[in-house]
């Protein structure tokens, strides 16, 4: 069954954001550990990434790890770090076939040098690709990308590049990870929780949230299309009301 015929291609999200949720309770679910719910996410990563490129979708950021994920076992993030590894070797055909960029933001200096070694490989691979974008979330936490951003626009002022009078939301804008990515117009959770988790808090000013109950190991195309039928039939209003949109 296509699922897509559900969609109205003239209104698309620009940019989808994804809060992959749910592994460690989907494998306490089967009675396993908790790396074999990391594993079978990368399955939903692969069918989800490859979804958005068919409907269309022309940016897709994932929240793989957070700045707090640091603080889980150490055992848990070194698994992590290696899945991440193995991942993007795996990954690079699909994207490549998919003529899709890879982006990453975050504190990238913070990931093993492996793994930031591979990370540039595969996004230099994939540099001239141009269908989709698919951006990870690595090492990221939205406040601190908020810090970095406030440090680099006090610089700016100092080195008399710009006046306090000039600051804006372009000014903020052209300071984040996200510079080069358009505003978030839907947020996906899964696993049932409903909060942000520190994830692109500007970003998602005017963002639709949408959260399901499906743990991410189980999350397909047909949750996905979902998602974005959801968001369809939503009135996007940006503070006006409706009779001045129609």
């Amino acid at each position: 069954m296509d699922f897509t015929k559900q969609l109205n291609t003239d209104k698309l999200p620009k940019h989808i954001a994804i809060i992959m949720d749910g592994n460690g309770r989907w494998a306490k679910k089967q009675g396993l550990l908790r790396m074999a719910g990391h594993q079978e996410g990368t399955t939903a990563v692969r069918e989800t990434v490859e979804a958005c490129a068919k409907i269309g979708i022309k940016n897709l950021t994932l929240y793989a790890f957070s700045t707090e994920n640091w603080n889980r076992p150490k055992i848990e993030v070194r698994t992590l770090m290696k899945l991440l590894v193995s991942s993007l070797k795996k990954e690079i055909k699909t994207l490549m076939n998919n003529n899709i960029k890879l982006n990453a933001i975050g504190c990238l200096k913070n990931l093993p040098e492996k793994a930031q070694k591979e990370l540039q490989e595969v996004i230099s691979k994939t540099s001239e690709n141009n269908h989709m974008t698919l951006t990870l979330a690595l090492s990221y936490g939205s406040r601190e990308e908020l810090i970095n951003c406030f440090q680099e626009i006090n610089k700016a002022i100092q080195d008399k590049e710009i006046t306090v009078e000039q600051i804006d939301e372009n000014t903020i804008q052209k300071h984040l990870y996200t510079k080069n990515l358009p505003d978030v117009d839907l947020l996906i959770r899964t696993s049932g929780e409903q909060r942000i988790s520190n994830f692109l808090l500007w970003q998602i000013a005017y963002a639709e949230l949408y959260f399901t109950q499906t743990l991410w190991p189980d999350f397909r195309k047909e949750d996905l299309v979902e998602a974005i039928v959801n968001y369809q039939n939503r009135e996007r209003r940006f503070g006006k009301t409706s009779e001045q949109l129609s």
